[in-house]
């Protein structure tokens, strides 16, 4: 018997070079050997019933034997050799038969190693298995290894070469089977192979991409206001906003793992979402305002001046009869869940708020428009409940069509004394007809005049335009909401549908003189979108906001004294303020000028700002929201101010929360904190 590794040992250095006129000849050489070897009446000698540690091996002695064939030798010899070191290798590794004595094995090996020239030509495959060739003795057929060891020989250089390159494995990755079993345990004879399990390691956390929402949406916002200069420019004008549209977007975009783009925060709009317990106005008055100053939560230099304005709430049965056209975008890019069937389950809410004598009337459009209920008495919920759930969603979207079918009927269903409204549910996607703002704007505006008010309610993601929503309801004299649950169906129209749709006051305006011996600056925070000149201020010709039966409007102004170390700007060499003894104790000068529904002249309330009105838990808790806005947008104003603080000025001025909606805002504020740090 001879030893099979050192067989293999002179067969590697034996072996052809993988040369096109080298592997010729051998197969050349082969095919002769084995015309020979046809006639050989040597019987094979089995040795399956072999009672030895070296049985589980006969599988090499067959595989070498097949490599007597035809086909086998018709491949180079090198990748024969190759064959049978895996052969050779793989068995010992998982060896342990039943009743049987366990083969024993070196210390443990790491992944098979590269070898040097010399220790291969000293050791052979020993150096790359690890085992002892004694060990792994086996009788090999002289003459099955003939026909393959005489071929063209090879240097000592290529074989090795060749050997390190066919044994030498690719390393396992850490902590994977084959590195388990690469990492072998020694026992003593007779026990069993055991495996050195890797170490157990924590994976490195994944990096996280945000998803990406379509970048087809478009949203109506401004540059931030900027700090401006008392004495350069002392009046601040704008127009009311009662829409709260950018606070549920912000929460739909947050609750999909996404943080909200600067172009989607409106801090007005955030502000203005939460109720706030001002003073309600007395006796007749349309309204009432709420003064109240406070230090800047993010600058101690600055002071917030937050200004609140209360409607009056009349009785619901003292309110006129509502006539009410449902306008549907039944187009295609409704289908979502979160579109057309969200629509049809918040529509249905609010029938419960109608009162009998109402009248409503739906107007659907999708490649065109049409009338799908007439003027139907609320008292009749089962029609108009089933002319909703049979609305499909399919088509392109022909918006301004059916804008003109709504205000057509519209103006059918008016009655002296009553009020008639429409509004429009859809995502935005206008796609036919007047689709540009500026037509949308005119026609909106043009249409108001006849007493017909337009509001907007926006559903969906992906397509969401929410520029087109905010010009329309702005143009219509009406207000946008966005609805992204059922909960804020119930919120925008159950609980204040009353406010939509009733307004107590047109055209509502805001100005404020500061008073450059107390204010050396100032910023108005949001409303960026409702600037107004200061001459606009008397021009009643000048459309602006409306308050509706019951709002809430809130301004918040950040103001710098003379004199303080937050000042941004340097005072001018030719300026002063020349201010009396009484005005300088006041900070500023409040201006409200507004409309009674139906009126063409206005009417002015002033009122002076002192800088004495405290602060309240309602004031503090909106500037925390509008804390929250401006880490939104990034705001430079902000300082080091950040999001533990936001959310601890909004815990401890959260105050009374019936709805639940300022616990809301803290958990966004919760989550937008752990998004940011990502």
């Amino acid at each position: 018997m001879t030893d099979d590794l050192d067989d293999l040992r002179k067969l590697l250095k034996t072996a052809p070079m993988p040369e096109a006129d080298a592997k010729a000849r051998a197969i050349a050489l082969a095919m002769e050997n084995y015309d020979r070897l046809q006639g050989s009446t040597d019987a094979p000698r089995s040795s399956e019933d072999r009672q030895s540690p070296a049985a589980p091996l006969n599988g090499v002695r067959r595989m070498l034997n097949f490599l007597t064939s035809r086909p086998a030798l018709a491949v180079s010899t090198s990748a024969a050799a190759l064959v049978v070191g895996v052969m050779v290798i793989l068995p010992v590794a998982d060896l342990r038969l039943p009743g049987r004595a366990s083969l024993p094995v070196e210390a443990p090996q790491t992944a098979t190693p590269k070898t040097t020239a010399p220790e291969a030509a000293d050791t052979g495959l020993a150096a790359n298995t690890g085992a002892a060739p004694a060990e792994l003795s086996r009788t090999v057929e002289a003459d099955s290894l003939s026909s393959v060891a005489e071929a063209e020989p090879m240097a000592d250089a290529e074989v090795v070469e060749l050997a390190e390159e066919a044994f030498t494995l690719p390393a396992a990755p850490a902590g994977s089977i084959a590195d388990a079993r690469t990492r072998m345990e020694a026992v003593p004879e007779g026990g069993a192979v055991g495996y050195l399990l890797p170490e157990p390691t924590i994976a490195p956390l994944p990096e996280i991409a945000q998803p990406q929402l379509e970048d087809t949406e478009a949203y109506a916002n401004a540059p931030a206001n900027p700090v401006k200069v008392t004495a350069e420019e002392p009046v601040s004008t704008f127009s009311i906003d009662v829409d709260t549209a950018s606070w549920a977007v912000i929460r739909s975009t947050l609750n999909m793992g996404v943080l909200p783009t600067p172009d989607q925060v409106r801090i007005e709009e955030m502000v203005n979402y939460f109720p706030y317990a001002y003073a309600a106005p007395e006796g007749d008055q349309a309204f009432a305002s709420t003064v109240s100053v406070m230090q800047t939560p993010w600058n101690p230099g600055t002071r917030l001046v937050t200004i609140g304005i209360q409607g009056a709430m009349p009785e619901v049965a003292a309110r006129p009869p509502l006539n009410l056209v449902f306008l549907i975008d039944t187009s295609g890019s409704m289908e979502d869940a979160n579109k057309l069937p969200l629509l049809k389950q918040s529509l249905s809410l609010m029938l419960s708020e109608l009162r009998p004598e109402d009248q409503v009337s739906i107007v659907t459009y999708s490649g065109s428009a049409g009338l799908v209920l007439p003027p139907t008495a609320a008292k009749d919920r089962a029609t108009i409940l089933s002319s909703l759930e049979n609305l499909m969603a399919g088509g392109s979207t022909a918006g301004a069509e059916g804008l003109e079918l709504a205000y057509q009927v519209a103006e059918g269903m008016k009655a002296d004394g009553e009020v008639t409204r429409i509004l429009l549910a859809t995502d935005g996607d206008f796609n036919v007809g007047i689709d540009d703002p500026d037509g949308l704007e005119a026609y909106v505006a043009k249409k108001r005049e006849t007493g017909t008010y337009l509001s907007v309610l926006g559903f969906g993601r992906g397509n969401l335009d929410d520029a087109v929503m905010q010009s329309l309801a702005q143009n219509g004299n009406g207000t946008a909401a966005y609805i992204d649950t059922l909960s804020e169906a119930r919120k925008v129209l159950v609980d204040q549908l009353t406010g939509a749709l009733f307004p107590i006051a047109d055209d509502v305006k805001i100005q404020v003189e500061w008073n450059p011996a107390a204010v050396a600056e100032y910023r108005l925070i949001g409303y960026e979108t409702r600037a107004l000149r200061r001459e606009d201020f008397n021009n009643d010709a000048v459309d602006a906001g409306e308050i509706g039966a019951g709002t809430q409007v809130t301004a918040i102004y950040e103001v710098t004294a003379p004199g303080s170390d937050a000042l941004l700007n340097d005072p001018l060499r030719y300026g002063s303020a020349a201010a009396t003894e009484t005005a300088a104790a006041e900070l500023g000068f409040l201006r409200l000028r507004w409309k009674a529904p139906g009126e063409d002249a206005s009417t002015l309330v002033e009122t002076p700002i002192t800088g004495a009105e405290a602060a309240t838990d309602e004031t503090r808790f909106a500037a925390a929201v509008a804390g929250f806005g401006q880490l939104l947008q990034g705001s430079v104003y902000l300082n080091d101010w950040g999001w533990d603080e936001a959310i601890a000025l909004a815990v401890a001025s959260r105050g009374e929360d019936a709805f639940g909606y300022r616990a809301e805002a803290v958990n966004l504020m919760r989550l937008a904190q752990v998004m940011a740090a990502n």
